[in-house]
């Protein structure tokens, strides 16, 4: 019996974009149904009744929740190409672990800036933002990926996020790539994948979307 894979998504959702990379690595047929975020269907809910968000993998009936944690299971069910992970338990420990710090830093320091009014609030989360990403640097050295040679775990879990940088950089006023050249440099090294580069929606679309977000917060 042949898999069936469907992916409740949202076309911005920068944790979406991290499991379609992921089934396009492994070259997994599925159907995508692209929902509505602010008026969630019965769908979504009954398949992520706790955190009610996408994206969810639906895999022959059985959901499976949260970015990573479906990452990891594409990764596990579909282990005959393209794998995700190290197979060195230290190394996907490793892995793993930055994968988390951007779970836990990147997004909610992202949002503290694009949803920042002018004066001191903004400056903080500036440089709030700037310190995460100067970690990352840190880690990524002079590696050309995360992991090494090769694009893997870490470098799928942030590369979603360039489609935001440009819509972060222009509410925050500030460039990036002046204060963490290798997270640029590293970015457009990704973008060089067909498949990431296919996945990665379009920054001036998404600049939109987040400007529709800040008029629905009242920050316009």
């Amino acid at each position: 019996m042949a898999d069936e894979v469907v992916l409740l998504d949202f076309w911005a959702s920068m944790f979406g974009m991290r499991v379609r990379i992921a089934l396009a690595e492994k070259g997994i047929k599925y159907e995508y149904k692209e929902q509505d975020v602010f008026n969630k269907g019965p769908q979504l809910l009954q398949t992520n009744p706790v955190h009610k968000k996408v994206p969810v993998l639906i895999h022959n009936g059985k959901p499976v929740c949260e970015s990573l944690i479906i990452v990891q299971y594409i990764d596990e069910v579909w282990k005959d190409k393209s794998p995700l992970l190290p197979s060195d338990p230290y190394q996907r420990a490793h892995a793993k672990f930055w994968a988390d710090f951007v779970d836990k830093k990147v997004y909610e320091v992202s949002k503290r800036v694009w949803t920042s009014t002018k004066g001191e609030e903004r400056e903080a989360a500036k440089k709030d933002y700037f310190e995460i990403f100067k970690i990352l640097e840190g880690e990524l050295g002079d590696k050309p990926y995360f992991g090494g040679e090769t694009f893997g775990f870490v470098d799928l879990s942030l590369i979603p996020f360039y489609s935001w940088f440009y819509a972060i950089e222009t509410f925050g006023e500030f460039n990036l790539e002046a204060e963490c050249p290798k997270i640029i440099a590293w970015a457009k090294r990704c973008l060089h994948k067909e498949i990431v580069a296919k996945t990665l929606q379009d920054e001036k679309k998404v600049y939109e979307f987040v400007g529709q977000l800040r008029k629905m917060r009242g920050l316009e």
